[in-house]
C-alpha cells in the first residue's frame, strides 16, 4: 500500500481542523441501533489510524503529568446515510483518485471468529455496509458525501 496521509511539514495543530488539506469522515448506517452505530465507528477508527501517517497529534499532559494519547489533530465527522446511500457513498469514493477507503461489511457484526468474517466477506460480491469511512482531498470528501446530517 502505498503512504497515505500527511507529511510533517503539512501538521499544524494550532490550527482549525477545516484547515487541513485532508479531510476524514465516517458514514455510519443511521438505522443501526446506538451499541452497533458506534462499534461500526470505532473499528473504522481502528483501520483508519493505522493507514493515515500524521493522522494523530502529540500525546497530552494533564497538569498532574498523566499522559493521554494523541488524537486525530485533523478531526473526524461522523454522519449518518440508509443503506443505499452508504452503498453509494462507498462506490463513488472506490472510483475516486486520492480517496482512502475503510469499510465495515455488516458481517463483521454478525460473526465473532475473525476467520469467520473473512469467509463470510469472500462469499458475498455485493455486501452490505454497516459504516464506510473515508480520508481525501477536503473538497472531493464534500462532493462524495454531500449534504449528509450529523449522526445523531
Amino acid at each position: 500500500m502505498t503512504p497515505f496521509g500527511f507529511a510533517p511539514e503539512e501538521i499544524d495543530t494550532a490550527a482549525p481542523t477545516r484547515s487541513a488539506r485532508l479531510k476524514w469522515v465516517v458514514v455510519v448506517d443511521a438505522d443501526l441501533p446506538p451499541g452497533r452505530a458506534v462499534n461500526a465507528a470505532v473499528c473504522l477508527a481502528a483501520a483508519t489510524g493505522s493507514r493515515v501517517t500524521g493522522l494523530l497529534g502529540p500525546d497530552a499532559v494533564d497538569a498532574a503529568g498523566a499522559v493521554h494519547p494523541g488524537l486525530p489533530w485533523a478531526g473526524c465527522t461522523v454522519l449518518a446515510a440508509d443503506a443505499d446511500q452508504l452503498a453509494a457513498v462507498r462506490a463513488k469514493a472506490a472510483g475516486s483518485e486520492d480517496v482512502l477507503v475503510v469499510d465495515m461489511p455488516d458481517h463483521a457484526q454478525q460473526t465473532r471468529v475473525y476467520d469467520e468474517y473473512l469467509a463470510a466477506v469472500a462469499g458475498d460480491a455485493a455486501p452490505r455496509y454497516t459504516a464506510v469511512g473515508l480520508v481525501g482531498p477536503r473538497n472531493r470528501v464534500d462532493r462524495i458525501v454531500g449534504r449528509l446530517p450529523l449522526l445523531g
